[in-house]
Protein backbone atom coordinates (compact mmCIF):
# COMPACT_ATOMS: atom_id res chain seq x y z
CA UNK A 1 0.00 0.00 0.00
CA UNK A 2 1.40 3.39 -1.01
CA UNK A 3 0.55 7.01 -0.27
CA UNK A 4 -1.53 7.49 -3.43
CA UNK A 5 -3.63 4.40 -2.68
CA UNK A 6 -4.26 5.58 0.86
CA UNK A 7 -5.27 9.07 -0.24
CA UNK A 8 -7.62 7.60 -2.85
CA UNK A 9 -9.34 5.59 -0.13
CA UNK A 10 -9.48 8.66 2.10
CA UNK A 11 -11.19 10.66 -0.64
CA UNK A 12 -13.64 7.82 -1.26
CA UNK A 13 -14.57 7.93 2.42
CA UNK A 14 -14.99 11.72 2.34
CA UNK A 15 -17.26 11.40 -0.68
CA UNK A 16 -19.31 8.52 0.77
CA UNK A 17 -20.08 10.49 3.93
CA UNK A 18 -21.05 13.59 1.95
CA UNK A 19 -23.44 11.52 -0.15
CA UNK A 20 -24.83 9.33 2.62
CA UNK A 21 -25.04 11.63 5.69
CA UNK A 22 -24.51 8.65 8.05
CA UNK A 23 -25.54 8.79 11.69
CA UNK A 24 -22.79 8.42 14.30
CA UNK A 25 -24.37 8.57 17.77
CA UNK A 26 -22.17 9.59 20.70
CA UNK A 27 -21.89 9.27 24.44
CA UNK A 28 -19.36 11.99 25.01
CA UNK A 29 -17.78 14.52 27.32
CA UNK A 30 -20.29 17.14 28.46
CA UNK A 31 -17.56 19.79 28.22
CA UNK A 32 -17.22 19.15 24.48
CA UNK A 33 -20.58 17.73 23.42
CA UNK A 34 -21.55 20.74 21.28
CA UNK A 35 -18.24 20.81 19.44
CA UNK A 36 -18.33 17.04 18.82
CA UNK A 37 -21.80 17.30 17.26
CA UNK A 38 -20.85 20.34 15.17
CA UNK A 39 -17.72 18.62 13.83
CA UNK A 40 -19.72 15.53 12.87
CA UNK A 41 -22.24 17.70 11.05
CA UNK A 42 -19.56 19.80 9.35
CA UNK A 43 -17.90 16.77 7.75
CA UNK A 44 -21.23 15.53 6.41
CA UNK A 45 -22.41 13.17 9.12
CA UNK A 46 -25.38 13.21 11.45
CA UNK A 47 -25.16 13.43 15.25
CA UNK A 48 -27.19 12.12 18.19
CA UNK A 49 -26.06 12.50 21.81
CA UNK A 50 -27.33 10.11 24.50
CA UNK A 51 -26.62 9.19 28.14
CA UNK A 52 -28.91 6.42 29.33
CA UNK A 53 -28.31 2.68 28.88
CA UNK A 54 -31.49 1.98 26.90
CA UNK A 55 -30.78 4.94 24.63
CA UNK A 56 -27.22 3.71 24.04
CA UNK A 57 -28.48 0.25 23.13
CA UNK A 58 -31.09 1.72 20.79
CA UNK A 59 -28.52 3.91 19.03
CA UNK A 60 -26.17 0.94 18.65
CA UNK A 61 -28.88 -0.82 16.68
CA UNK A 62 -29.70 2.03 14.29
CA UNK A 63 -26.17 3.07 13.29
CA UNK A 64 -23.22 1.19 11.84
CA UNK A 65 -20.77 3.19 13.95
CA UNK A 66 -20.93 4.78 17.42
CA UNK A 67 -18.66 6.87 19.63
CA UNK A 68 -17.99 6.46 23.36
CA UNK A 69 -15.89 9.07 25.14
CA UNK A 70 -14.89 8.49 28.78
CA UNK A 71 -14.54 12.19 29.58
CA UNK A 72 -17.30 13.19 32.00
CA UNK A 73 -18.41 10.30 34.20
CA UNK A 74 -21.96 10.03 35.52
CA UNK A 75 -23.35 7.56 38.05
CA UNK A 76 -25.30 5.81 35.29
CA UNK A 77 -22.22 5.16 33.16
CA UNK A 78 -21.14 1.84 34.76
CA UNK A 79 -24.40 0.54 33.28
CA UNK A 80 -24.71 2.70 30.17
CA UNK A 81 -21.24 2.36 28.66
CA UNK A 82 -20.71 -1.44 28.85
CA UNK A 83 -24.28 -2.11 27.69
CA UNK A 84 -23.83 0.23 24.72
CA UNK A 85 -20.48 -1.24 23.73
CA UNK A 86 -21.87 -4.77 24.03
CA UNK A 87 -24.85 -3.84 21.87
CA UNK A 88 -22.51 -2.51 19.15
CA UNK A 89 -20.60 -5.78 19.15
CA UNK A 90 -23.77 -7.90 19.09
CA UNK A 91 -25.04 -5.90 16.10
CA UNK A 92 -21.71 -6.34 14.31
CA UNK A 93 -21.15 -2.58 14.22
CA UNK A 94 -18.05 -0.47 14.69
CA UNK A 95 -17.58 1.56 17.83
CA UNK A 96 -14.97 4.16 18.66
CA UNK A 97 -13.41 4.59 22.10
CA UNK A 98 -11.69 7.66 23.52
CA UNK A 99 -10.23 6.57 26.89
CA UNK A 100 -9.68 10.17 27.99
CA UNK A 101 -8.86 10.51 31.67
CA UNK A 102 -7.68 6.92 32.03
CA UNK A 103 -6.14 6.56 35.47
CA UNK A 104 -8.54 9.02 37.10
CA UNK A 105 -10.80 7.13 39.48
CA UNK A 106 -11.94 3.56 40.06
CA UNK A 107 -15.20 3.83 38.11
CA UNK A 108 -13.42 4.87 34.92
CA UNK A 109 -10.84 2.11 35.25
CA UNK A 110 -13.46 -0.59 35.86
CA UNK A 111 -15.40 0.42 32.75
CA UNK A 112 -12.25 0.46 30.62
CA UNK A 113 -11.38 -3.02 31.86
CA UNK A 114 -14.79 -4.26 30.71
CA UNK A 115 -14.24 -2.71 27.28
CA UNK A 116 -11.42 -5.19 26.62
CA UNK A 117 -14.05 -7.85 25.91
CA UNK A 118 -15.98 -5.55 23.57
CA UNK A 119 -12.97 -4.72 21.35
CA UNK A 120 -13.56 -1.19 20.04
CA UNK A 121 -12.75 -1.00 16.33
CA UNK A 122 -11.15 2.45 16.60
CA UNK A 123 -9.35 3.95 19.56
CA UNK A 124 -8.53 7.66 19.40
CA UNK A 125 -6.27 8.89 22.17
CA UNK A 126 -3.07 10.68 23.01
CA UNK A 127 0.19 8.79 23.53
CA UNK A 128 -0.05 8.55 27.32
CA UNK A 129 -3.61 7.23 27.13
CA UNK A 130 -2.67 4.60 24.55
CA UNK A 131 0.21 3.34 26.69
CA UNK A 132 -2.00 3.31 29.79
CA UNK A 133 -4.80 1.42 28.01
CA UNK A 134 -2.44 -1.22 26.57
CA UNK A 135 -1.02 -1.70 30.07
CA UNK A 136 -4.48 -1.90 31.64
CA UNK A 137 -5.50 -4.55 29.11
CA UNK A 138 -2.19 -6.40 29.69
CA UNK A 139 -1.25 -6.24 26.01
CA UNK A 140 2.22 -4.89 26.77
CA UNK A 141 4.52 -5.09 29.75
CA UNK A 142 3.31 -2.76 32.46
CA UNK A 143 4.65 0.70 31.75
CA UNK A 144 4.40 3.89 33.68
CA UNK A 145 2.66 6.53 31.60
CA UNK A 146 2.18 10.02 32.98
CA UNK A 147 -1.34 11.09 32.12
CA UNK A 148 -1.76 14.65 33.39
CA UNK A 149 -5.52 14.99 33.54
CA UNK A 150 -6.45 14.82 29.86
CA UNK A 151 -3.00 15.83 28.59
CA UNK A 152 -0.23 13.58 27.33
CA UNK A 153 3.29 13.70 28.69
CA UNK A 154 4.53 11.02 26.27
CA UNK A 155 5.69 11.47 22.67
CA UNK A 156 3.59 9.86 19.94
CA UNK A 157 6.29 7.45 18.75
CA UNK A 158 6.82 6.16 22.29
CA UNK A 159 3.27 4.78 22.05
CA UNK A 160 3.77 2.99 18.70
CA UNK A 161 4.31 -0.48 20.19
CA UNK A 162 1.31 -0.06 22.47
CA UNK A 163 -0.86 1.16 19.55
CA UNK A 164 0.19 -1.77 17.36
CA UNK A 165 -0.53 -4.22 20.19
CA UNK A 166 -4.01 -2.77 20.73
CA UNK A 167 -4.82 -2.77 17.00
CA UNK A 168 -3.71 -6.38 16.62
CA UNK A 169 -5.81 -7.37 19.63
CA UNK A 170 -8.99 -5.58 18.52
CA UNK A 171 -8.63 -6.19 14.78
CA UNK A 172 -9.24 -2.50 14.31
CA UNK A 173 -7.21 0.70 14.31
CA UNK A 174 -5.60 3.11 16.74
CA UNK A 175 -5.11 6.84 16.12
CA UNK A 176 -2.52 8.45 18.40
CA UNK A 177 -2.84 12.22 18.40
CA UNK A 178 0.07 14.60 18.92
CA UNK A 179 2.31 17.07 17.13
CA UNK A 180 2.67 14.32 14.53
CA UNK A 181 -0.19 11.82 14.48
CA UNK A 182 0.16 8.06 14.18
CA UNK A 183 -2.55 5.81 12.74
CA UNK A 184 -2.08 2.03 12.68
CA UNK A 185 -4.04 -1.15 12.07
CA UNK A 186 -1.24 -3.24 13.54
CA UNK A 187 0.26 -3.99 10.13
CA UNK A 188 0.38 -0.63 8.36
CA UNK A 189 1.37 2.46 10.33
CA UNK A 190 1.11 5.99 8.98
CA UNK A 191 2.54 9.22 10.34
CA UNK A 192 0.38 12.24 9.57
CA UNK A 193 2.36 15.45 9.60
CA UNK A 194 0.90 18.92 9.77
CA UNK A 195 -1.89 20.20 11.95
CA UNK A 196 -2.25 23.58 13.61
CA UNK A 197 -0.63 24.61 16.89
CA UNK A 198 -4.06 26.03 17.79
CA UNK A 199 -5.65 22.55 18.02
CA UNK A 200 -4.44 21.89 21.59
CA UNK A 201 -5.69 25.35 22.59
CA UNK A 202 -9.37 24.65 21.94
CA UNK A 203 -11.57 22.44 24.08
CA UNK A 204 -12.83 19.42 22.19
CA UNK A 205 -10.33 18.97 19.36
CA UNK A 206 -9.47 15.42 20.41
CA UNK A 207 -13.00 14.51 21.50
CA UNK A 208 -14.50 15.74 18.24
CA UNK A 209 -11.86 13.84 16.26
CA UNK A 210 -13.13 10.64 17.87
CA UNK A 211 -16.67 11.56 16.89
CA UNK A 212 -15.60 12.20 13.30
CA UNK A 213 -13.76 8.84 13.26
CA UNK A 214 -17.15 7.30 14.08
CA UNK A 215 -18.77 9.14 11.17
CA UNK A 216 -16.28 7.62 8.71
CA UNK A 217 -16.57 4.26 10.48
CA UNK A 218 -19.98 4.01 8.80
CA UNK A 219 -18.55 3.92 5.29
CA UNK A 220 -15.10 2.31 5.34
CA UNK A 221 -12.69 0.15 7.32
CA UNK A 222 -11.62 1.24 10.82
CA UNK A 223 -8.10 2.01 9.59
CA UNK A 224 -9.23 4.22 6.69
CA UNK A 225 -11.88 5.84 8.90
CA UNK A 226 -9.28 6.82 11.51
CA UNK A 227 -6.83 7.93 8.83
CA UNK A 228 -9.46 9.98 6.99
CA UNK A 229 -10.52 11.81 10.14
CA UNK A 230 -6.92 12.49 11.15
CA UNK A 231 -5.86 13.80 7.73
CA UNK A 232 -9.04 15.89 7.48
CA UNK A 233 -8.32 17.48 10.85
CA UNK A 234 -4.75 18.33 9.90
CA UNK A 235 -5.74 19.79 6.54
CA UNK A 236 -8.69 21.76 7.94
CA UNK A 237 -6.70 23.09 10.90
CA UNK A 238 -3.86 24.41 8.74
CA UNK A 239 -6.30 26.22 6.48
CA UNK A 240 -8.21 27.58 9.48
CA UNK A 241 -5.05 28.85 11.16
CA UNK A 242 -4.23 31.03 8.16
CA UNK A 243 -7.56 32.83 8.63
CA UNK A 244 -7.44 33.10 12.43
CA UNK A 245 -6.15 35.64 14.95
CA UNK A 246 -6.15 33.24 17.89
CA UNK A 247 -7.88 30.17 19.40
CA UNK A 248 -11.29 31.85 19.51
CA UNK A 249 -11.54 32.68 15.82
CA UNK A 250 -9.71 29.44 15.01
CA UNK A 251 -12.47 27.28 16.47
CA UNK A 252 -15.08 28.84 14.21
CA UNK A 253 -12.84 28.82 11.14
CA UNK A 254 -11.93 25.20 11.85
CA UNK A 255 -15.55 24.08 11.63
CA UNK A 256 -15.85 25.97 8.35
CA UNK A 257 -12.79 24.20 6.97
CA UNK A 258 -14.00 20.75 8.09
CA UNK A 259 -16.99 21.44 5.87
CA UNK A 260 -15.01 22.85 2.95
CA UNK A 261 -12.15 20.33 2.92
CA UNK A 262 -14.44 17.32 3.27
CA UNK A 263 -16.61 18.70 0.46
CA UNK A 264 -13.74 19.31 -1.97
CA UNK A 265 -11.59 16.31 -1.10
CA UNK A 266 -7.89 16.10 -0.29
CA UNK A 267 -5.46 16.36 -3.20
CA UNK A 268 -2.31 15.88 -1.18
CA UNK A 269 -1.33 15.38 2.43
CA UNK A 270 1.95 15.09 4.28
CA UNK A 271 1.73 11.46 5.33
CA UNK A 272 4.46 8.88 5.73
CA UNK A 273 4.08 5.09 5.78
CA UNK A 274 6.48 3.63 8.35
Amino acid sequence: MNKNTLLAEVNSALDAVRKGNPLAPSITNTVTINFVANAQLACGGSAAMVYLADEGEMMAKVSKSMYINMGTQFTCYPETLPRTAKACVECGNNWVLDPVGIGIGEQRENILKQFKECKPKIIRANASEVIALASLWELIEKRESSVRGVDSTDEVMSAKDAAVAIANFTGGAVAVSGKVDLVTDGTTSVLCHGGSAFLPMITGAGCSLGGVCAVYGNVTTPFIAALTATILYNEASIKAEKKSKGPGTFQTKFLDQLYLVSSRGIKNSDIEII
